[in-house]
């Protein structure tokens, strides 16, 4: 994804235009001064450093279950008693990994469906009961990944922010980072540092509890209730590792379309379209993929739950200082660290703040006024988040 306009501000009426940027990379400030830039450069520093530990991975087990049939076929289960030790966090007696051995995985109605040749022997009183799909991962996914079973059973919720910095391989990297790097600046100049740390981290934590959400859903609709399964929920094994920034991404992306709804982007870099335009697109294929229920339905999850949550921030920045509140007079984003600069002979008021939101949403940041800038700013101010 490109885009075409790179300079948001602009005092004058109309879209904005593109001029480079005064000094560094993907802003005013230099790129390593924002927090959009550390959180691209952290994200590149985890898979480089996942990158020299391949050799040594480690296999997850994804909680994906085969059992042998009487007429020698395999059939997936996700019921008890296998589900229900990986929803609870328990892990299973697994033998050595099994390489070359030829299993043939068919769905419930007994269709064929897929081909597995590594896997985990499932012992029960030192006999193979079933076979584990085992997933390769390097130390940082191992630690860092996000799950049903790992959140919910485990109660590792620190995995909720450092899934967000994950990535599976070099494509799913470059996307995300390119993304963040063209429109993480919008967001970041309008909230400033500390509050755009926030909104970002926030947004993964939402599409990761919407994929919690519709996993649970889906175990306990089929699982508990016994019924057929239904478009919209998530059925795949609780074990079943989520990695990558596309939840904050999004968020991002949604939140730049309020703020700059006629920026033109090239959607893929070749298709021209507003950047509201390419955030509906995105978020019905999202949609979509989750009823179908795609091989990606996991995944397109998180991104909604990261738009939903982009799109309440970006209209409420109000409530992101909260975010550090555990923190005291420590809070980065609290009152106690707000900088020392130009101020309004009073605070603005929440329906002043959501008239000048609501107006760059009809005909974007351009059309502000010098007093509007000011009174966004000092109400970003306010509650902490000018830098």
């Amino acid at each position: 994804m490109g885009i075409t306009d790179r300079r948001y501000m602009g005092g004058a009426q109309g879209p904005p235009t593109y001029k480079p940027p005064r000094r560094g990379l993907g802003g005013e400030k230099p790129f390593a001064r924002t927090v959009n830039g550390w959180l691209i450069i952290l994200c590149i520093a985890v898979f480089v450093i996942d990158g020299f530990f391949a050799s040594g991975s480690e296999a997850i087990e994804t909680g994906r279950y085969w059992v042998e049939q009487p007429n020698g076929t395999w059939t997936e289960v996700t019921d008890t008693p296998f589900f229900a030790h990986q929803l609870r966090g328990e892990d299973l007696p697994l033998g050595e990994e099994v390489v070359g051995e030829r299993v043939i995985v068919v769905d419930r109605n007994g269709t064929q469906h897929k081909e597995m040749i590594s896997g985990f022997p499932v012992k029960q009183d030192g006999v193979t009961v079933a076979i584990a799909e085992g997933h390769p991962a390097p130390p940082l996914q191992r630690a860092l990944h996000f799950s049903t079973k790992k959140v919910v059973g485990g109660a590792q919720l620190w995995r909720l922010i450092g899934f967000q910095f994950l990535h599976a391989d070099m494509l799913h990297l470059m996307f995300n980072m390119i993304a963040l790097y063209f429109f993480g600046p919008l967001i970041e100049g309008v909230l400033g540092g500390k509050r755009y740390l926030a909104f970002y981290l926030l947004c993964g934590i939402a599409g990761g509890l919407m994929y919690l959400l519709l996993n649970l859903a889906g175990y306990v609709w089929v699982d508990s209730l016994g019924f057929v399964e239904v478009p919209g929920l998530l059925f795949n094994a609780a074990g079943t590792p989520l990695i990558g920034a596309s939840a904050g991404v999004f968020g991002v992306l949604v939140g730049g379309a309020f703020l700059a709804p006629n920026v033109m982007v090239l959607l893929f870099f070749v298709l021209p379209m507003r950047l509201a335009t390419v955030a509906w697109v995105l978020i019905a294929i999202s949609i979509g993929s989750i009823i179908i229920g795609t091989a990606n339905a996991g995944g397109e999850a998180a991104h909604l739950g990261g738009a939903i949550a982009g799109f309440g921030f970006i209209r409420h920045p109000d409530r992101l200082h909260r975010f550090f509140d555990w923190l005291g007079r420590f809070d980065p984003t609290s009152r106690h660290f707000r900088k020392a600069g130009p101020r309004l002979n009073h605070a603005p008021r929440d329906d002043e703040i959501d008239r000048i939101l609501a107006k760059i949403s009809r005909e974007g940041l351009g059309s502000l006024t010098k007093r509007e800038k000011k009174i966004l700013q000092q109400g970003s101010r306010s509650e902490g988040g000018g830098t």
